[in-house]
């Protein structure tokens, strides 16, 4: 009992006050709460627990739902066919270094998958930083393509690794196609119900809510997709993240939700899903041969290949910008640990890998957040002695 009060104590604490810690050493508060769950783990502060184990899990699928809410539907099929064709194009890049360093070095054939992930979560950080630069916008629009197909690959990959490759694989396949089909349809009746009767959509969703209906709709519509992945034994985060694409998709008019869900989501779950990865990581393991050697290679690696992939946007952004793009999508933090901890729990890669890549899901956010920042200053004071020049002459 005395152990388990240390624990909720503990988890209470580094919730209360990572976010001091975040702004005095200016990094997002993600990290901290990872490397703190480590320190206090280490220490015996934290320990396994059932219902700590169930609580982070729910945090990390409320956290693949607060990223479907960043993704509108309507407008996403609305990029202009110009714009998707280089988006599509950049993907392809990122997929063709990956499998292509993936099989020169003998990865194996999960970091294929691990390597080109992309998720929003980050960039909507750098947009408060940096306001909605020409770059973040594209860096937003990009990721969301880049997060559907990473999401997609999650599930599938998922798939294979729970039931081999097989008649399991193909059931699962055919569920999930099954599903989506179905999704289809219920996305195009909403489409046309909402068309046809607006008024729907603020009856479900009033404007002046003193009952937190909005609140109580997301969770149903979360809830009911849990049921559904359960159902079909399919991956849960696939079925949190098109639940959190219907928000802004078909109730446009509560542009306040994604924000509010967000903010219950980091203020509570979201923190306690992070310290618990911290925890199981074992700061022993640190002195692992080779761990930190490794860690900085993979962080290298996606860093490059981004960079690299974002010169196809050189035309719409110019150098430093589209370089700014790539460093943006190569802090994939949430779905890259996601993805470790699935492929490790399957034993589809070993302990130092996955070590290596929770060590290097760090080191991005770290690394990236301060070349990101010195990038942008040396952009700001080239911009200011260019216009200098301008006034003078």
């Amino acid at each position: 009992m005395s152990e388990n009060v240390i624990l909720i104590i503990t988890i209470s604490l580094i919730i209360i006050f990572s976010p001091f810690f975040a702004k005095l050493l200016k990094l997002p508060v993600t990290p901290i709460e990872i490397i703190f769950g480590a320190v206090f783990g280490y220490v015996g502060f934290l320990h396994e627990e059932h219902l700590f184990d169930v609580v982070a899990e729910f945090g990390f699928l409320y956290l693949i739902f607060i990223a479907g809410t960043e993704i509108n539907l309507k407008s996403m099929l609305k990029t202009p066919r110009e714009l998707m064709n280089k988006i599509i194009l950049y993907l392809v890049i990122l997929y063709a270094f990956s499998i292509a360093l993936s099989l020169y070095l003998d990865l194996g054939k999960v970091f294929m998958v691990l390597m080109p992930l992309i998720s929003v979560g980050l960039i909507a950080t750098l947009s408060k930083e940096y306001g909605r630069t020409p770059w973040l916008k594209l860096s937003m629009t990009a990721g969301a393509v880049g997060e559907v197909v990473s999401i997609g690959f999650l599930t599938l990959t998922s798939a294979a690794l729970h039931s081999g490759i097989g008649f399991g694989l193909i059931k699962t396949l055919f569920a999930l196609a099954l599903f989506l089909f179905f999704m289809f349809l219920l996305f195009r009746a909403m489409e046309l119900l909402f068309w046809w009767f607006p008024e729907v959509s603020t009856s479900l969703m009033p404007h002046n809510d003193n009952k937190e209906q909005d609140i109580r709709l997301s969770m149903g519509i979360f809830f009911l997709l849990v049921g559904a992945m359960l159902y079909l034994d399919l991956e849960l985060a696939f079925g949190v993240f098109i639940a959190g694409m219907f928000i802004p998709t078909f109730f446009e008019h509560k542009h306040e939700l994604p924000e509010k869900l967000a903010s219950f989501g980091f203020g509570f779950l979201i923190p306690i899903f992070f310290i618990h990865i911290g925890s199981s990581f074992n700061l022993e393991m640190l002195f692992m041969d080779g761990l930190i050697a490794k860690a900085l290679f993979i962080t290298l690696a996606m860093t490059i290949m981004r960079v690299i992939a974002s010169l196809v946007f050189i035309k719409d952004l110019k150098l430093t910008d589209s370089i700014l793009m790539g460093l943006s999508h190569s802090m994939p933090l949430t779905l890259l640990i996601a993805m470790a901890t699935l492929a490790f729990n399957a034993k589809s890669i070993d302990e130092l890998h996955y070590y290596a890549l929770i060590l290097a899901s760090l080191f991005q956010v770290i690394i990236i957040m301060v070349i990101i920042k010195l990038i942008n200053n040396y952009k700001i004071k080239n911009t200011a002695k260019e216009n200098k020049t301008i006034n003078l002459s």
